[in-house]
């Protein structure tokens, strides 16, 4: 029983880190960034969300990105149990976050489609 809440805390702490590292460390500079260029340069609109958002997944990674996001989200759907209320409230945040990046990372992609 022991070994398998010790294993149980393992995923949910590597869940949490893989949901929210590429979240801190895309998402935040890039929307600051990009909220920068639009104050500076006068321009609104999509394409100039797109430049802030463009450099930071080539920063990152679209590889690095989904295959966080997606591994963070089977670990920390591991993880949801009735007994432990606070950390599932904790995964289901995560797990939200974590779909979030999936889904600006497929419009994203899909904006590039459609530019090209």
């Amino acid at each position: 029983m022991h070994a398998r809440i010790q294993d149980g805390k393992g995923r949910f702490i590597k869940g949490v880190l893989l949901a929210w590292i590429p979240f801190l460390l895309f998402l935040v500079p890039a929307l600051a960034n990009a909220f920068r260029g639009i104050s500076s340069q006068k321009a609104t609109g999509l394409g100039a969300v797109a430049g802030g958002l463009a450099e930071g997944f080539v920063v990152f990674g679209f590889a690095a990105v989904l295959i966080s996001e997606v591994a963070a989200i089977v670990l920390l759907v591991r993880t949801l149990s009735t007994e432990h209320l606070g950390q599932s409230v904790l995964s289901v945040v995560s797990i939200f976050c974590s779909g979030l990046m999936l889904a600006i990372l497929a419009t994203f992609i899909w904006l590039a489609g459609v530019q090209h």
